[in-house]
């Protein structure tokens, strides 16, 4: 019972982590408040057909490509509260963090989306204004570094006013989350 209740504690400061970092990056560690109140968080398998864990970001969808957003997939067990999906990608470098889209609203019982999504995003779902200013996927520039791209099974709509605030947008996800994985890729090919 011990090791249930650490695994859930474990889950739950990761996805606040990520809420909280990602703010922090944009606000420059300063106005971000608030945590998440996930209480269980499930895990989701995330793939794609052009990515591989711990490998070089394909250059094509990187800024020295015009492929977009890469294409992802991802499964879990079915969550009967899953009202929505979202997507954050976000970079790591020596240098800076900074998110590169955000996607939220995706229909929930969608489970992949093709490459470019970006630029032809799912009916109903919305993007944030990221760290660069960009609304849609401002694909990494700097290597080497880490690249995240974390889908989120949520438990309801993100809720926000048309042209929101990064750090409010992702405190909506994190608030909602029920289920979370990732896919990181290292450095830029």
């Amino acid at each position: 019972m011990g090791l249930c209740n650490a695994a859930t504690r474990m889950r739950r400061i990761a996805v606040s982590v990520t809420a909280v970092t990602a703010a922090f990056a944009l606000a420059g560690c300063g106005s971000f408040i608030g945590r998440s109140q996930a209480k269980d968080i499930a895990e989701i398998n995330v793939s794609s057909p052009e990515l591989r864990e711990g490998k070089p970001l394909p250059a094509e969808y990187s800024c020295r490509g015009g492929e977009g957003s890469p294409p992802l997939r991802w499964s879990s067990q079915p969550l009967s509260e899953a009202k929505s999906i979202a997507i954050v990608v976000d970079s790591h470098t020596p240098s800076d963090s900074a998110v590169n889209w955000v996607l939220y609203n995706i229909p929930a019982t969608t489970t992949e989306l093709g490459a470019n999504a970006a630029a032809d995003p799912p009916e109903g779902s919305g993007q944030a204004k990221v760290t660069g200013g960009k609304e849609g996927y401002e694909p990494p520039c700097t290597s080497p570094g880490s690249y995240r791209f974390t889908v989120y099974t949520l438990n309801g709509r993100v809720d926000v006013q048309k042209g929101a605030e990064l750090p409010d947008i992702l405190k909506e996800i994190a608030d909602k989350t029920i289920a979370r994985g990732r896919l990181t890729a290292v450095d830029i090919q």
